[in-house]
């Protein structure tokens, strides 16, 4: 009989992606079939599935870690922020508009039978079905109509483990904070907590962990020490992403009101001799960039703007003046032509605006989506390359004859005649070894990494982590066989 239990967190970033992938490969090293779940994900970093959706990047990484291929079920409400106040939604890896956030919370009740959908199908293939809540269930202001933490936690039957972060400090509070404005069916599916990120010796927290105890009548499944190599692994979203110190050949990317799908920088940022530079608003590109990468959007022409307003246009026409190089993927693509129309308005108001002016070729935005994964071979060195599409928008133009990809027989991306900027849409091209290898020896690089062996032996570094550091059995014997299942 299936069984499951959800991991919710005290707030944001708490580390609850992490100790649901590292569970994941943990129980699927003791033989059991694992299945991650996330009911609603809010996250511009997303993942194309094979069958043809979209599911956060952070779910992803967690079926990789169960071993299962990546699934919509595993995430069937995803929200990609595209301003302040709006977000596409994607429900069961299809875009099913764009929503402001007060329509959204009226429509949250047909949202969570999706999410009990999914769920239900799951629960059908595993013996256990490990569920990550979003945010925290101490929001009380959205608990009405929540699908995220309680409100699924109670529609489903799951029980929960409550996590804190006492690297961000008040670990303490985080926990008996949350118990205190909890309703009390909402208290009655906690069963546990867990303090996550600790740094030096746990032992000297063994008092503060027994007067969590003591407060919410809850025992603790453990104190997990921080996980340095974390950052070797696929981030989860903006806030996760950081500069990587390396070797002499540095790329700058500067960081996009709306950036996307930035797994992109992770193989080079494993590369020693790679420095990647996440450059923040309010810092000019640095002069001394080898490589200018543009990373993806999920509001090209709102970035755009963004890109213009930090003076980063001026930075980059003198980086190419220099002999630089500029690699545009995705939205950053689209940004490198001489215009994008949006003549359906898809991204705001209806128009057409100027692009950078590096390559020579123009993009019109369609209402259709391309959600694809895709094989792909590099032009002219033959390499394989797996990669995937998500993207609005079509680009054609002169410089899209010197493709440097080639999918199904087709050309893909563009370059410029001494082929110093190129773009494509074609994300995940670095995870390719030897793509990478020989994109990075053109600069006089070696590239060293085997990425894709390298996640594997964090994801079996991290369960053995999670096995040292929390009662597993414990977490086993809590799960409880959902409602309905």
């Amino acid at each position: 009989m299936v069984r499951a239990i959800m991991i919710q967190g005290t707030g944001s970033n708490v580390g609850k992606s992490m100790l649901v992938a590292g569970m994941a490969r943990a129980f699927v090293r003791r033989g059991l079939r694992v299945a991650p779940f996330k009911p609603q994900n809010m996250s511009n970093n997303a993942a194309a599935t094979e069958d043809g959706g979209e599911i956060g990047r952070a779910q992803a990484l967690q079926a990789r870690a169960a071993r299962r291929i990546p699934h919509t079920d595993m995430n069937p409400i995803l929200l990609k922020p595209e301003t302040d106040t709006g977000a596409q939604i994607i429900v069961q890896g299809k875009r099913a508009g764009t929503m402001r956030a007060g329509d959204y919370r009226k429509n949250k009740a047909h949202l969570l039978e999706k999410a009990l959908e999914s769920f239900g199908r799951l629960c059908g293939d595993s013996d256990l079905v490990l569920v990550e809540g979003a945010g925290s269930p101490a929001e009380t202001n959205l608990r009405a109509g929540d699908i995220a933490n309680m409100g699924f936690a109670c529609a489903a039957g799951v029980p929960v483990v409550l996590v804190g972060d006492i690297h961000r400090g008040g670990v303490i509070a985080q926990i008996v904070g949350t118990k205190a404005v909890l309703e009390p069916g909402d208290l009655a599916q906690i069963r546990a907590f867990a303090v996550n990120r600790f740094k030096g010796d746990i032992s000297l927290f063994d008092e503060g962990r027994d007067d969590i105890s003591r407060r919410t009548g809850w025992p603790c499944l453990g104190v997990v020490p921080w996980f340095h190599d974390a950052w070797r692994l696929p981030a989860e979203d903006m806030m996760d992403i950081r500069s990587s110190a390396g070797g002499t050949f540095k790329v700058a990317v500067p960081q996009l009101e709306r950036m996307a799908n930035f797994d992109d920088l992770d193989p080079l940022s494993a590369e020693p001799g790679v420095t990647v530079e996440i450059i923040p608003a309010g810092r000019p590109l640095p002069g001394d960039a080898d490589l200018v990468l543009l990373p993806g959007s999920k509001s090209t022409i709102g970035d755009l703007a963004f890109f213009r307003a930090q003076g980063w246009d001026i930075d980059l026409y003198a980086h190419v003046r220099r002999g630089g190089h500029v690699l545009g993927l995705c939205g950053g693509y689209q940004m490198l032509g001489h215009g994008i129309d949006d003549p359906e308005g898809i991204e705001g108001r209806p128009g057409k605006v100027d692009g950078l002016g590096l390559l020579d070729v123009d993009t019109v935005m369609t209402s259709d989506k391309q959600v694809t994964l895709r094989h792909a071979t590099a032009v002219p060195g033959g390499e394989p390359v797996t990669g995937y599409e998500i993207h609005i928008g079509r680009t054609s133009g002169p410089d899209c004859a010197r493709a440097w990809l080639e999918i199904d027989g087709r050309p893909e991306g563009a370059a410029s005649a001494d082929g110093r900027i190129r773009g494509s849409y074609l994300h995940g091209v670095f995870t390719s070894d030897p793509f990478r290898a020989r994109y990075l020896a053109e600069f006089g690089q070696e590239a060293l990494v085997g990425y894709e062996d390298g996640v594997e032996q964090v994801l079996d570094a991290l369960a053995e982590h999670i096995e040292a550091h929390l009662d597993l059995d414990l977490l086993l014997e809590l799960s409880e066989t959902p409602r309905g299942a």
